[in-house]
């Protein structure tokens, strides 16, 4: 019964994957598998071979590279107060490079301006470049490059 010696090496190269964690020993194991499933349906041992020589290249050389890249750069996701960083507020008390606040994301905030020498009046939108503490630090919209 050539297929249960296949899902024993498909069970060694799992636990390779496990102490290794490259992901290349879990493809080969998944190879293995497809291997055993030819062995099950009673193909040749040419064509065991064949299958698990096969997958393990498709694996090794198309899937290991993009879940590779995908594992190395995770997509940018900004949460908590980051997330407001970029986004547009509405000026609800006059800022100053000391005090006001504005209307963000549903919620009134404290804030201060980014240039210390303006003053935006009330009603006036505003671009959040940054967020000190439970201040977010805003720039007038019309005055944007």
């Amino acid at each position: 019964m050539p297929w249960i010696a296949w899902l024993l090496i498909a069970a060694a190269l799992t636990a390779a994957e496990f102490v290794t964690l490259t992901l290349a020993f879990g493809l080969l194991a998944a190879a293995a598998v497809v291997a055993a499933v030819v062995a099950g349906l009673g193909g040749p041992l040419l064509l065991q071979i064949l299958a698990f020589a096969v997958t393990g290249a498709v694996g090794l050389l198309v899937i290991r590279p993009i879940a590779h890249r995908h594992m190395s750069n995770p997509p940018l996701v900004r949460d908590g107060s980051e997330a407001l960083i970029g986004r547009q507020a509405v000026v609800v008390e006059e800022v100053t490079a000391a005090r006001g606040l504005v209307k963000l994301a549903g919620e009134v905030w404290s804030a201060r301006a980014l240039d210390e020498s303006q003053v935006i009046p009330v009603g006036a939108t505003v671009d959040v470049m940054e967020i000190e503490g439970a201040t977010a630090v805003v720039y007038p919209r019309e005055l944007l490059p």
